[in-house]
């Protein structure tokens, strides 16, 4: 996944003190982030996915672009890339009207092709879905 070309800002924590996982937002320049924007996305990522899926991440970027800058419409995207250990990124994107719309869409996304990709690899082994729902 491509980052915007042009990157106003771009913020790095870890998703919890005890994990690995890393959390990454970066916006363009018509999108201001602050600390605000950073922690409120990082806690709809952690309600909208299993602990299991959580602990399984180790880097999550978000990033926020202005497609139409001033034009307005459907203009706000938001594109994730989730790295799993051991495992090739999923990446997904939303558009939407604004921000928040477009962060929901995205973590929706995310959480299913998250879900899809570690259960077509427990499939394999006959083992239980992240959901925990017998494959």
């Amino acid at each position: 996944m491509n980052a915007p070309r042009h990157l106003h800002h771009v913020s790095e924590k870890a998703l919890s003190q005890e994990g690995p996982m890393l959390f990454q937002l970066r916006t363009d320049n018509h999108i201001k982030n602050h600390d605000r924007l950073e922690e409120g996305i990082r806690a709809d990522l952690e309600s909208v996915l299993t602990s299991g899926l959580l602990e399984r991440l180790r880097r999550v970027e978000v990033y926020l672009q202005d497609v139409n800058a001033h034009k307005g419409g459907i203009d706000k995207r938001c594109a994730i890339e989730a790295h799993l250990a051991g495992h090739q990124p999923v990446a997904v994107s939303n558009e939407a009207v604004n921000v928040n719309e477009a962060v929901s869409g995205a973590l929706d996304k995310l959480a299913r092709a998250l879900e899809h990709t570690l259960g077509r690899l427990q499939d394999r082994g006959g083992r239980s879905s992240m959901s925990g729902e017998p494959t």
